[in-house]
């Protein structure tokens, strides 16, 4: 397998990567400092294998996107089987305004930066890569009014920046997948501004065919529960199709990896096309 990954130096994007290198898998990663792997171990092993590719970029700047895309080709002899797009940033803290990014779309200008960027060669359905793209549970109003009570406050305030840019995320997914904008939230101008649709390169309405949306509870930074499989019946987290959990609280980063890797990208029959909501 041959994967282009984009926001992986760390967290989510990081444990799913470790998991399909395990797995037999080659990674380009997009990031913003090389030397984030230089003193881990595990990490050095697959670079001197051949297995790990490094290409600086950073998701706001198209050219360096594109010459992961280029890099990713290479390596896959002109074929990327699954981009992972896990870029989420680090906010700063304000007590007026909560987590805040900066710039406010970091996370939605990268990923209009990843589809717009495309090499022709994977444009046409039969080439296209699986697309694996992280944002959020609770960040339309629709599935904001469906969170658990004890998680309404932190969402509607605390989180509200980083979720107005993960909403112009999904609004740019629906674009690319075909699918309406139902939702009765409008994305902010200094996130999607005027005229977002006709960025050169974007993809036209419906033209992404193989895609997965993760949507995670209140992420944490537990242990994988994924990896003691089921008990007493039931799986170590709950998955839901194009809907919200009424009472999932968290998830970790590592379970969320362990999703990816160990039943969406196996099963992808199964979840192709929709938005997978994610909790314990």
């Amino acid at each position: 397998m041959n994967v282009y990954a984009i926001g992986a130096s760390k967290n989510i994007g990081y444990f799913a990567g470790l998991r399909l290198l395990n797995q037999g898998a080659t990674i380009t990663y997009l990031l913003r400092s090389p030397s984030a792997f230089d003193n881990d171990a595990e990490m050095l092993h697959f670079i001197k294998d051949g297995k790990v590719k490094l290409v600086r970029g950073d998701g706001l700047k198209p050219d360096t996107i594109r010459e992961g895309w280029q890099k990713a080709l290479e390596v896959g002899n002109g074929k990327i089987d699954v981009v992972l797009f896990t870029l989420g940033g680090k906010p700063t803290f304000s007590m007026t305004c909560g987590f805040v990014f900066n710039p406010p779309d970091l996370v939605c200008r990268s990923l209009m930066n990843t589809f717009s960027t495309i090499p022709d060669e994977l444009r046409a359905p039969e080439n296209q890569p699986r697309f694996i793209v992280i944002t959020s549970m609770g960040i339309t109003s629709v599935s904001h009014k469906a969170l658990p009570l004890a998680l309404k406050p932190l969402y509607g305030t605390m989180l509200t920046g980083p979720h107005e840019d993960k909403l112009g995320a999904e609004r740019l997914l629906s674009h690319v997948r075909g699918l309406p904008w139902t939702v009765p939230d409008e994305v902010k101008k200094e996130v999607l501004p005027d005229g977002w649709q006709n960025t050169p390169g974007l993809p036209k309405a419906g033209e992404i065919r193989q895609l997965v949306i993760v949507r995670p509870a209140l992420l944490s930074d537990g242990d994988c529960k994924g990896d003691g499989g089921r008990k007493k019946g039931k799986g170590p987290y709950r998955t839901l199709k194009d809907a919200d959990f009424g009472d999932g609280y968290r998830v970790s980063r590592k379970d969320i990896a362990h999703f990816i890797v160990c039943d969406a990208l196996p099963n992808w029959e199964k979840w192709e096309g929709s938005g997978v909501t994610v909790a314990y």
